[in-house]
């Protein structure tokens, strides 16, 4: 048990510290879904392939995964306050770069930088209720919930109009914002002490080489790069048993549940960032809509999910994360059956359509977290929430990466799915239903293979 358990931490003022939170978690989130919408003019902007393009998310995505983790381990060790004052820092500093940034690759190193700084929220959005509202952790998780589905809400209209009335440049200088609520975290947030923090520094490398390799191997199509993938993973796998401190614990893996949450966790959340990735895409392409008609769009099923999101958290109170977690999995499904249905038909049934997957977002992370909170013993909690984010921001990357060759080396005339129309729009009415399929291999895993304890873990 680490020192920061040993003692119970008091605050002056749990509300302003939550609305502190919940405030730059919703600019953390605006800033994935303001970019999801101006791909293509980035795309267009620089002449890139949608293959290319896509590590304007997948990029971020694959430094933010990585650093979550990273975040979620030294706050055990040091204190919120320090890990937010440095996150927001660099994650200023990324977003003034990539606002002036001449050329493609500037943009990729601002969003590095921005990643950097950023993947510091899923250590403070996570713990947080664990660390300092553990009375309360369903609530505040549905309240979290719904902050980020109303940010994924406002995000994709907000985008739109700032990327349609300006250029996307301006979505660099809007995620700056983000540096306001600093003040405001730091008074509300209780002085901790700093401990000395042992960081496996060597098995977060080889993580690390492993998850960027293998998004690389897969977008670039380079498969003698997936050599380098497997070594770097089977280095990874023995200095996770050798370490002193290992970056990511061995022992997590001995809990059946735990590997069952994480890897239903997985194909689901890369089947959502695969939607938020070629939604807009789709959009621009088979109907020729400009960045503010794509936010447009997006918005109905992007406000659904910021609706739902509260009342997800209090049926997960109500009913149990697990039975909310099976019941989102078969709504999702149900929605992607329905979009990759009505791909091809008027914008405004797209629009239409969309609500049904894109509700699902809170369902899933909601009662995601709460699973992931309940069956791990407290001491636990944090490095477990920590792969657990690692996993499901690698899968976002995964999926961005994989729709974008998939997308650059298809173009099917007749859809599989003999409900949607032919045409330039049956590419990605395939790619809808394979989604379905990962979603259904999820529900199936989850559904025969979870088993849920009679009492939660201590």
């Amino acid at each position: 048990m680490s020192l920061r358990e040993e003692k119970e931490i008091h605050i002056h003022n749990p509300k302003m510290l939550l609305f502190s939170i919940c405030f730059v978690l919703m600019f953390s989130v605006m800033n994935g879904t303001m970019f999801n919408i101006a791909i293509p003019d980035i795309a267009e902007s620089f002449n890139l392939l949608p293959s290319e393009v896509s590590w304007v998310m997948t990029g971020y995505i694959m430094i933010y995964s990585v650093g979550a983790l990273v975040y979620g381990k030294l706050a055990d060790t040091v204190s919120f306050k320090k890990l937010i004052t440095f996150g927001l820092t660099v994650f200023t500093i990324g977003s003034l770069i990539g606002f002036i940034a001449p050329n493609y690759y500037f943009v990729l190193a601002a969003r590095v930088i921005q990643a950097i700084g950023g993947s510091m929220m899923p250590a403070i959005a996570f713990i947080a209720p664990i660390r300092f509202f553990p009375n309360e952790r369903g609530k505040i998780l549905g309240i979290i919930s719904s902050v980020m589905a109303f940010a994924s809400g406002i995000g994709p209209i907000l985008g739109g109009v700032i990327a349609g009335f300006l250029t996307w440049q301006y979505l660099f200088l809007t995620s700056a914002l983000m540096i306001v609520t600093l003040p405001f975290l730091l008074k509300n947030l209780p002085d901790e002490e700093t401990v000395s923090a042992k960081l496996d520094y060597l098995g977060a490398a080889l993580v690390a080489v492993t998850i960027s390799t293998t998004i690389i191997g897969i977008t670039l199509a380079m498969t003698e790069v997936l050599w380098i993938t497997i070594v770097a993973f089977v280095l990874a796998v023995v200095r996770m048993f050798t370490a002193k401190h290992p970056f990511i614990p061995p022992h997590l893996f001995k809990n059946r549940n735990y590997i069952v949450a994480i890897i239903s966790s997985f194909l689901a959340v890369a089947c959502l960032f695969g939607l938020m990735f070629t939604v807009p895409i789709m959009l621009r392409d088979v109907y020729d809509l400009t960045t503010m008609q794509i936010g447009l769009v997006m918005f109905p099923g992007a406000m659904s999910a910021a609706l739902i999101g509260r009342k997800g958290g209090r049926l997960v109170d109500q009913i149990g994360a697990r039975k909310v977690y099976m019941m989102s999995l078969g709504l999702l499904t149900t929605g992607f059956v329905i979009i990759s249905s009505t791909v091809g038909l008027t914008p405004l049934i797209v629009s239409a359509m969309l609500v049904f997957p894109m509700m699902c977002f809170p369902l899933v992370q909601a009662s995601g977290a709460d699973i992931l909170a309940n069956m791990l013993p407290k001491h636990e909690t944090g490095v477990g929430m920590g792969v657990f984010n690692l996993l499901n921001f690698v899968s976002g990357a995964l999926s961005g990466a994989i729709v974008g060759v998939a997308l650059d080396s298809f173009s099917p005339q007749d859809p599989f799915n003999w409900l949607a129309i032919s045409g330039d729009s049956a590419v990605f009415s395939n790619v809808f239903l394979t989604f379905v399929g990962l979603v259904l291999t999820s529900f199936i895993l989850f559904i025969f293979i979870y088993r849920e304890r009679a009492h939660p873990a201590t």
